[in-house]
C-alpha cells in the first residue's frame, strides 16, 4: 500500500480539499473554503497546512470567531445543506465564541465542520495560555462545552485517529437525519505530528444525499387520512428546502387544493403568488393560515420540527378532531404531537403520495374558502406596509418599503427579535432563496454575518440585510470582512433606540418597562446614548447613509441597489407597534404573585389561555 508522509493538519485539508458533490448535474467542491482566526492553538500546525492548499481550498479571515461560524452556516442554509464550510479557532476564547454558532447549527439542523485548537496532548508545557485547567478532570478542556451542541464529536489524540474520524464527520455533516454541526478538537501537538497517512484516503470523493422512500404501511396510512379529508391543510417547513421539493410542493398543492401554510425555515417554499400560498402560520402567523389551521381537519406537516412558534404553543390546531401527518425524514421529528409518523425524504414522499390519491382534491368549498381569506390577508398586508408619511414608521412600514424595492433576484436576511415575526407574517416572497431568517435558534449577532454567508452562496442574488440596532451592535464586524471579501451587503438598520421586541414582550406580560429601551436603563449624565450607525458602518469602509422616514428609505435603496460596495442605511423606528392582525397565542410564563397589578391581570390571562393547550 502506497502511503504519504503528513501532519496530521496536512492530512486534514488535504482531505477535506479532496470532497466532491453533485449538484444541479455538476461536481463542485464540497467545501467552499475555512473561516479562520489564528492563535497559538491552530496557527503553526492547521494554519501552515492552509497556506499551501489556498487554491483548492480557500482560507477567509473574519473578524469573530462566532460570526464567522454564522456565516459558514448561513452559506450551508443557501445551498440546501449541500455545500459546507468549515471554521478553525484557537483553544480559548476563540473557541468558546464559536459554541454559540455551533448551538444554533445544530437548532436549526445546519452542517458545519468546527476544528477549534486545542491543549497539549502530550500535556508537557501545561497549563499553557488560554488552557482552562479542570482540577478532577485533566482531560477536559473548553471544546468539551462543544459536545451538546454538536452532532458529532471528536478529539483527535493521534494523527491517525483522522483515517476513521473524519469520513464520520463529513457523513454525519451530509446526513438528512442527523444533518448538524461536527466538531473535531485539534490539539495543537497533533497538528503537527507527522504520520504515513494511506494515498487512497485522498482520492476524491463524490457525495450524494440520501432520499429515504416511505414505507409502504405509512404511506398507506398517510393516503387514507387525506382521501377522508375535507378541509386539509399544509405546513411546510425547512425540509422542503433541504429536500429540493419546492417545485414539488407546489404541483402537489395546486393538483389537490390543499393550501399551505409556512413556518420560518419553510416560508419561501412557494412563491405568494401561488394561489394555495397562504403565508405564515403560528405565533407570528397570517390570519388566512390561523384560520385554516383551526377549521381543518387533516393537517399535513412537511419537514418541520413543529415548535412553538408554528404551533402556537400546541395551542393552534391540536385536538382530537383533527389528524396530523407529519412526513419529515427525522424519525425524532416526525413522532411530535401525537402525530401519524410519515417518515421520508420530503420529495420522495410527496411524489408517491401524488401517486397514491391521483385525482382526489379537496372539495371547492375548501379552495374558495382558501382563496377568500388569501385576499383578505392582502389588503391587510398592503395596509399594514403602506407609507403613512410617519418621522418614525413601524417595523412593517420598513418592511413594506424593502419588499416593494427587491426584485425577483433579491434575498432578505434577518434573526432574532420582532423583525423576524414581522417578516414571516408581512414579507410577500418571490419564491425559494428569497427569504432567509434564522429563527430556530433566534440569535442575534447573526443577522449581518448570515448576510455575508448567503452572498458567498449566492453571489448572483441581491442580499438585503434588515437588523435591528440592538444585534448590529452586538455584532457588526463582518461588514469589514464584506467589503474585503468584496461580496456586497444592502444593510437596513433599523434604529428603535433598545431592544424594543422584549420590551413589548415584557409590558405584554404585565411589567413595567425596564432595561429594555435605552431610556429605561439605568442613567447616565449624559442621557440615553444615540448611535451614528452610517457613519460607523463608514468607518469599517462601506458606503451608507441615514434617512428619515419610508419616502427617504426608499429612494436611498435605489442608490444601494446600485452600488458595488457593501451599502448601509439607518433610519429611526418606532419602537412601540407591531402588526396585531394574524397571529397565534405564544406561551411565555407570567409570575404567579406580583405587586404589580398588571402581572396579576396578565397572569390570569395566561392561566385562561393554557387551557386550550394541548397535553
Amino acid at each position: 500500500m502506497s502511503t504519504i508522509r503528513l501532519t496530521m493538519a496536512q492530512a486534514l485539508v488535504k482531505y477535506l480539499a479532496a470532497q466532491r458533490i453533485e449538484v444541479d448535474g455538476q461536481e463542485v467542491a464540497l467545501f467552499e473554503g475555512v473561516f479562520a482566526i489564528f492563535g497559538h492553538g491552530n496557527v503553526a500546525g492547521l494554519g501552515e497546512a492552509l497556506y499551501h492548499v489556498q487554491d483548492h481550498l480557500p482560507t477567509f479571515r473574519a473578524h469573530n470567531e462566532q460570526t464567522m461560524a454564522h456565516a459558514a452556516i448561513a452559506f450551508a442554509k443557501a445551498n440546501g445543506r449541500k455545500r459546507l464550510m468549515a471554521a478553525t479557532s484557537s483553544i480559548g476564547p476563540g473557541a468558546t465564541n464559536m459554541i454559540t454558532a455551533a448551538a444554533l447549527a445544530h437548532a436549526n439542523r445546519l452542517p458545519i465542520l468546527l476544528l477549534p485548537g486545542d491543549t497539549f496532548a502530550t500535556r508537557a508545557p501545561d497549563p499553557v495560555l488560554q488552557q482552562v485547567e479542570h482540577f478532577g478532570d485533566p482531560l477536559i478542556s473548553v471544546n468539551d462545552c462543544f459536545r451538546p451542541v454538536s452532532r458529532y464529536f471528536d478529539r483527535i489524540s493521534r494523527p491517525e485517529q483522522l483515517l476513521t474520524s473524519l469520513p464520520q464527520a463529513i457523513a454525519t455533516l451530509l446526513d438528512p437525519e442527523h444533518c448538524g454541526p461536527a466538531t473535531l478538537a485539534l490539539p495543537q501537538d497533533v497538528q503537527t505530528f507527522a504520520y504515513d497517512y494511506p494515498e487512497r484516503f485522498f482520492a476524491p470523493r463524490v457525495h450524494c444525499i440520501r432520499r429515504a422512500p416511505p414505507t409502504q404501511d405509512e404511506l398507506q396510512q398517510a393516503v387514507a387520512a387525506l382521501k377522508q379529508a375535507k378541509r386539509p391543510l399544509i405546513i411546510a417547513g425547512g425540509g422542503v428546502h433541504y429536500a429540493d421539493a419546492c417545485e414539488t410542493l407546489a404541483y402537489f398543492a395546486q393538483a389537490h387544493g390543499i393550501p399551505v401554510a409556512e413556518s420560518q425555515a419553510g416560508k419561501g417554499a412557494l412563491a405568494d403568488r401561488h394561489p394555495c400560498a397562504v403565508g405564515a402560520i403560528g405565533v407570528t402567523g397570517s390570519a388566512a393560515a390561523n384560520q385554516l389551521a383551526k377549521q381543518a381537519d387533516v393537517i399535513l406537516a412537511i419537514g418541520t420540527r413543529l415548535q412553538d412558534f408554528t404551533t402556537g404553543s400546541r395551542a393552534l390546531f391540536e385536538s382530537d378532531e383533527k389528524t396530523l401527518i407529519a412526513l419529515n425524514v427525522g424519525r425524532f421529528d416526525s413522532l411530535k404531537h401525537h402525530a401519524l409518523p410519515f417518515i421520508s425524504d420530503a420529495r420522495v414522499g410527496l411524489q408517491q403520495l401524488d401517486a397514491e390519491l391521483a385525482e382526489w382534491h379537496a372539495p371547492d368549498s375548501w379552495r374558495e374558502r382558501t382563496a377568500t381569506l388569501k385576499r383578505e390577508w392582502a389588503d391587510v398586508v398592503h395596509n399594514v406596509t403602506a407609507d403613512q408619511g410617519l418621522v418614525l414608521p413601524t417595523d412593517a412600514q420598513v418592511i413594506g418599503a424593502v419588499n416593494r424595492q427587491a426584485g425577483d433576484d433579491s434575498t432578505v436576511v434577518c434573526a432574532a427579535g420582532g423583525l423576524p415575526g414581522e417578516l414571516h407574517k408581512l414579507w410577500q416572497c418571490s419564491g425559494p432563496g428569497s427569504y432567509h431568517v434564522e429563527y430556530g435558534f433566534s440569535c442575534m449577532g447573526y443577522e449581518i454575518a448570515g448576510g455575508l454567508g448567503v452572498k458567498m452562496a449566492k453571489p448572483e442574488r441581491e442580499v438585503v440585510v434588515m437588523v435591528g440596532d440592538g444585534s448590529y451592535l452586538m455584532h457588526n464586524s463582518e461588514l469589514a470582512t464584506s467589503v474585503m471579501l468584496g461580496h456586497k451587503l444592502i444593510v437596513v438598520v433599523l434604529d428603535n433606540r433598545g431592544y424594543g421586541c422584549i420590551n413589548r414582550l415584557q409590558q405584554a406580560t404585565g411589567g413595567a418597562g425596564f432595561n429594555n429601551l435605552l431610556e429605561d436603563c439605568r442613567p447616565v449624565e449624559a442621557g440615553a446614548p444615540k448611535t451614528d450607525f452610517a457613519a460607523h458602518a463608514k468607518s469599517l469602509g462601506c458606503a451608507s447613509e441615514s434617512v428619515t422616514g419610508i419616502a427617504e428609505l426608499e429612494q436611498a435603496l435605489v442608490r444601494a441597489r446600485q452600488s458595488q460596495t457593501t451599502y448601509v442605511i439607518a433610519l429611526d423606528t418606532d419602537p412601540l407597534p407591531s402588526t396585531q392582525e394574524g397571529g397565534a397565542w405564544w406561551e411565555v410564563a407570567v409570575p404567579e404573585v406580583s405587586e404589580r397589578e398588571a402581572v396579576n391581570s396578565a397572569y390570569q390571562s395566561y392561566r385562561d389561555a393554557k387551557q386550550q393547550q394541548a397535553r
